[in-house]
């Protein structure tokens, strides 16, 4: 069975974003030995337009094969002009009005999309599936997050995007590696308790 991992960056009070969505603010924060350990440890959740801008587009694959990701965040890519964002990646948009796919390499998940997440979580493969959000998206997929990596900037925003966009509901994880960075952010690890 593969494991579904969240991998997100939010504020210290747990914020993915302001109240639009909007992220960029943490943009500045990737930066230096931080910059240096995402690109390295974690290749595969870079698109590919910044893997070919820091030269990891010819790494292959390490812990991921597929992303799943919502509307919001592929809508992204699109006011860029990018189509297939994670092209080194088989991509995947939950969108209820998203029709049709502006490019061969992204399938829209339009109906019931925990069952499509089981569906690639029970296909045989070395590499896992990345959630790439947003929190709409996790609030519908936590039952099937096996596994967080959260990213924590020093900022703190107040109000804004959750990490999970979801009714109250008490799930468990454990800690496992935590890393901190000279820049402030920290990383940590979670595996789901089943």
């Amino acid at each position: 069975m593969r494991k579904l991992t969240y991998v997100i960056a939010c504020s210290i009070d747990g914020f993915i974003g302001g109240p639009d969505g909007d992220a960029s603010f943490m943009y500045p924060h990737v930066v230096g030995e931080y910059a240096e350990y995402l690109r390295t440890e974690h290749p595969d959740i870079n698109p590919t337009h910044v893997r070919r801008l820091i030269g990891t587009d010819d790494v292959p694959n390490r812990a991921y094969d597929t992303i799943v990701q919502g509307r919001r965040s592929y809508d992204e890519a699109l006011k860029g002009g990018i189509t297939s964002p994670f092209g080194h990646l088989r991509e995947y948009v939950v969108s209820r009005t998203l029709t049709e796919s502006p490019h061969p390499n992204v399938e829209i998940i339009s109906t019931d999309p925990v069952g499509r997440v089981r569906e690639l979580k029970a296909e045989d493969g070395p590499l896992d599936i990345y959630l790439c959000g947003g929190s709409v998206l996790a609030g519908e997929l936590l039952d099937e997050i096996d596994e967080l990596i959260i990213k924590t900037y020093p900022i703190v925003l107040g109000t804004g995007m959750p990490m999970f966009g979801s009714g109250f509901d008490i799930t468990e994880f454990t800690l496992g590696e935590v890393r901190a960075f000279d820049n402030g952010a920290v990383v940590r690890t979670y595996t789901r308790k089943r």
